[in-house]
């Protein structure tokens, strides 16, 4: 499996053999270049700029952006609605699941808040976890680390902070959730490739760079 981080909460993900995948594609407003990628499925966590710019993709097939079950390509999704009862006017937001069989993919969307273990039981083991970190309209850097701590997935990609391109929104920056995790020093890959057989034992923080 190969994971491609474009910026923000964007992903591309690709199994040989199997339906690839798009998450949350942006347009220009972010200020991130944007990728015009080709894809089998994109999900949408919420209708949000930034996160729904469908006509900046350059093919797609299958648009998922609601909570459900869907099996498209060999690729199994579970959508689960989330939002914070604790809040009189509740964020809507939906997290899935990509069961590629052999590894499967968390990605969590603008989660904004610490999810009950019963969410956490319906999103099933999770070996990547793509996390919110940097507050906002998302997770803080300690709501992320403790969400980690529920979900233990052997991998956690940092999503949803700071950087020197993104504009328009302010945001704190990766290292405060990397302190949070207790680990330096991370030098940013171009993309994680993974298999079912190459995943640690303990969990893993590993930092994507956006520009390609």
């Amino acid at each position: 499996m190969e994971i491609t981080w474009y910026g923000h909460s964007c992903f591309r993900i690709t199994e040989r053999g199997r339906a690839s995948v798009v998450t949350d594609p942006f347009g220009e407003q972010l200020g991130y270049e944007v990728p015009r990628l080709k894809t089998d499925i994109v999900s949408i966590s919420h209708r949000a700029p930034g996160h729904d710019a469908l006509d900046t993709l350059r093919e797609t097939k299958y648009v998922i952006d609601g909570p459900g079950e869907y099996e498209i390509g060999g690729v199994f999704v579970i959508g689960v609605q989330t939002y914070d009862p604790e809040t009189s006017d509740p964020r809507q937001n939906v997290v899935y699941v990509f069961d590629f069989d052999s590894l499967t993919v968390a990605h969590l969307g603008d989660l904004d808040h610490v999810p009950p273990q019963s969410l956490i039981d319906q999103l099933g083991h999770v070996n990547v976890a793509l996390v919110p970190v940097g507050g906002g309209s998302g997770l803080s850097s300690g709501q992320a680390a403790e969400v980690v701590s529920l979900l233990e997935p052997a991998i956690v990609i940092p999503m949803h902070y700071q950087t020197p391109h993104l504009t328009g929104v302010q945001l704190d920056t990766v290292d405060r959730f990397l302190k949070e995790m207790g680990v330096n020093g991370i030098e940013p890959l171009p993309f994680l490739r993974v298999s079912a057989g190459g995943l640690p034992e303990q969990t893993q923080v590993v930092v994507l760079d956006y520009e390609h």
